[in-house]
């Protein structure tokens, strides 16, 4: 079973730049999105054989989330229950026979991190989330995280320590979800893989550069850890700031990841 994730930075401009032919090449079982930027109404995708959800932030041209998959989930949710956090469109979880699957676009904590207060409650409560379905089943959460983890995880680690995204306080929130059970999988079977990145700013050629960051993930349960077969992170897929990151597992579905030139 092949799952992707993205960060398209607006969907409709990401289909301008090729989208689609990117979504069809890929053929994912399970193909999601973050910061899509739409409303209801706004893009009509034709994607033959996959159900589609959406969550929408109730500020336009903002936020937003997507899951399409080609299996029909059991269920599905929008948001994590509460409502501090239910204007945004940050999550979707699919409940499948053998796992939870949610994507996520965490808040960013902004310049000056005016945000950061928001962003540690909104961990905290993502957290206790995900904690809550894992006690019904195995979860799988992806999507961008908004943090680099460790210093291998972006390119400048000293000139951008406690810049938002790689503060003190943001990389010990992600700790606590690994210590709470869940893999970091590229992590997993890459440990020491330096210089590969998901997400460049679009100033001072820093994709050309290769000046990037890893704030993209695909986080599991522990429980899962059998079944994992490969992760990878697509460097060389234009069309947004972001590059979609994947995750291979043993479950059905598509049985290869696709390595091909700076695909990782």
């Amino acid at each position: 079973m092949k799952l992707v994730s993205w960060n398209v930075n607006g969907l409709r401009a990401c289909v301008q730049k090729g989208f689609l032919d990117v979504f069809k090449e890929i053929d994912a079982d399970i193909f999601c999105l973050q910061e899509t930027k739409l409303q209801a109404g706004q893009l009509d995708l034709e994607l033959e054989g996959y159900y589609q959800y959406w969550n929408y932030a109730v500020k336009k041209g903002y936020s937003g989330t997507a899951v399409f998959t080609k299996t029909e989930p059991l269920t599905v949710a929008y948001g994590i229950g509460i409502e501090e956090h239910a204007q945004e469109g940050r999550v979707i979880t699919c409940e499948f026979e053998e796992f939870y699957f949610v994507t996520v676009y965490t808040p960013n904590s902004q310049d000056e991190l005016k945000r950061l207060d928001y962003r540690m409650r909104w961990e905290d409560d993502f957290r206790a989330y995900l904690k809550g379905l894992e006690k019904k089943k195995p979860v799988i959460v992806t999507g961008d995280m908004n943090v680099a983890h460790q210093e291998i995880d972006l390119k400048n680690p000293k000139t951008n320590h406690k810049n938002a995204g790689f503060t003190d306080e943001e990389r010990g929130k992600f700790a606590e979800l690994l210590n709470a059970g869940f893999i970091d999988t590229f992590r997993y079977f890459y440990p020491e893989r330096e210089g590969i990145y998901s997400w460049w700013s679009y100033r001072f050629k820093a994709r050309e550069k290769n000046a990037g960051w890893r704030i993209d993930y695909f986080c599991v349960s522990e429980s899962l850890k059998d079944k994992l077969k490969d992760a990878g992170i697509l460097t060389d897929v234009m069309g947004s700031d972001h590059c979609p990151v994947e995750l291979l597992l043993d479950c059905g579905g598509s049985d290869y990841i696709k390595h091909d030139g700076e695909n990782l």
